[in-house]
């Protein structure tokens, strides 16, 4: 199976801590993320293919859900060694998303979706 992404994935401006659970371990935190899956940064490798039920620490309110966090299945796609020494890139693939956990990923993206604005030059 290919780890190529199908969606373009959205970069977060917020602080978003990811957790395993079964123990509960601190995995990283979210660089980027789609409905379909994440990538996290992390100080420890992940096993390639490995199931894992994934809880996402959200930050702030939102009017579509009354819960801090998500609670989702999910598969770790790939983990490679970052750029900077001691960290991880860790590609993790969501599965058996429900209606309401889809909808709560497109708010957290509508909120804190980092957008890249290109200047403007003014021609007067």
């Amino acid at each position: 199976m290919s780890d190529k992404r199908k969606e373009e994935r959205k970069s977060l401006m917020a602080f978003t801590p990811v957790y395993g659970l079964h123990p509960k371990t601190l995995l990283g935190y979210v660089e980027d993320l789609t409905v379909h899956g994440a990538m996290i940064i992390g100080e420890k490798s992940v096993e390639l293919g490995k199931h894992i039920t994934l809880m996402i620490e959200i930050p702030g309110t939102f009017p579509e859900s009354t819960a801090p966090r998500l609670l989702i299945p999910a598969r770790v796609a790939w983990c490679r060694q970052e750029n900077h020494p001691g960290y991880y890139d860790i590609g993790l693939e969501f599965s058996d998303l429900k209606p309401e956990e889809i909808k709560m990923i497109e708010a957290v993206l509508r909120r804190y979706e980092f957008h890249r604005q290109v200047p403007t030059s003014k021609v007067e």
